[in-house]
């Protein structure tokens, strides 16, 4: 089993949700996990939320490039229908080279209504817009020399993207997905999965299942490093522990789901968890003692599960994780 980071730094420091990390301490906290073993680390990148989430991932992901030399860094994800999809190309490529071919590229179509309304995009057009965006990107990371497109949200003629990405063809490619329909086109069309941190384990492991049905029909072979399931991570020791971990991801809980919703419930992202909040903490995330956070990940990886991302609230966390519970998926 493989371990990796999931989420960003905060710029400003709010004591009431337990996030109190800014830009310095979260680029430290990256260079101590690469030290730890982690194999990787994945960063958000979200909008207009006023809780000082990270907005440019890839300026951060070049950053940490040059802080650190194995740990593989990749965003999850960059929402392509907010982005001039040339400009993405280059500037994941330029990452990719700098960080000496360490970059895996996760993309989606974005789930947050807020942000689509702050950029006046109709979240409507989300899934056209990212398809067309992945054309262009798979033109400019696979075309020897010149290529033009000429779409209905993008034009391009006789362009030439500069530098080429240093993994051949291209970095890997990770989509975020959650309806069955996502799943499947998932796996039709060639990409790695992440599973959202949000849901229980059982709507996990049916995705799961739904993931692995359809990359049998598309003919691709399951790689269990080819799915990341995302998890907070709560180590608690004591009663007392557990109760106000659980009371804090349930508070954190409410403000995705918040989120994921648009005013009236008319749409309703595949982010959005369990109703029952307290339902979602205790079943969608790592919470115990290290001894009942390794059974929790035994079950997983009989499951057929062998990637998990870690976000965790308590600066220690990380570090007692790999100290307590690495060692016995060495």
């Amino acid at each position: 089993m493989k371990f990796g980071m999931f989420g960003g730094a905060r710029t400003v420091a709010n004591a009431d949700d337990g996030y109190h990390e800014g830009y310095n301490a979260y680029i430290n906290a990256v260079v101590e996990a690469e030290q730890l073993g982690y194999f990787s680390n994945f960063l958000v990148e979200h909008h207009f939320s006023g809780m000082g989430q990270v907005s440019a991932s890839l300026s951060l992901l070049s950053f940490l490039a040059a802080r650190t030399s194995d740990i593989r860094l990749g965003t999850a994800v960059v929402v392509l229908p907010w982005h001039n999809p040339v400009l993405v190309a280059e500037q994941a490529a330029t990452l990719d080279l700098l960080s000496g071919g360490r970059f895996d590229f996760g993309v989606g179509k974005g789930y947050r209504h807020n942000e689509f309304e702050g950029f006046a995009i109709p979240i409507e057009e989300a899934m056209e817009r990212f398809e067309e965006a992945m054309t262009v990107i798979g033109k400019a990371w696979t075309t020897e020399g010149r290529f033009s497109h000429h779409g209905k949200r993008w034009r391009f003629e006789n362009i030439m993207v500069e530098p080429a990405p240093l993994q051949k063809p291209h970095p890997p490619l990770w989509l975020a997905a959650g309806r069955p329909e996502s799943l499947q086109y998932a796996a039709r069309e060639g990409y790695n999965l992440f599973l959202d941190q949000f849901q229980t384990f059982e709507v996990i492991l049916e995705r799961l299942a739904i993931f692995k049905q359809a990359l049998q029909s598309a003919g691709r072979a399951y790689d269990p490093l080819g799915v990341a399931v995302a998890r907070g991570l709560f180590i608690a020791r004591t009663d007392e522990e557990r109760e106000a971990a659980i009371a804090a991801r349930m508070k954190s809980q409410e403000v995705m789901n918040a989120f994921a919703t648009t005013a009236g419930q008319k749409l309703q992202s595949s982010m959005l968890s369990d109703r029952d909040l307290r339902k979602a903490a205790v079943e969608g995330v790592l919470l115990g003692t290290p001894d009942e956070i390794i059974e929790r990940l035994k079950w997983l990886e009989a499951q057929g599960v062998a990637y998990v991302l870690l976000s965790s609230p308590a600066p220690d966390g990380l570090r007692i994780f790999a100290e307590e519970v690495m060692p016995a998926f060495a």
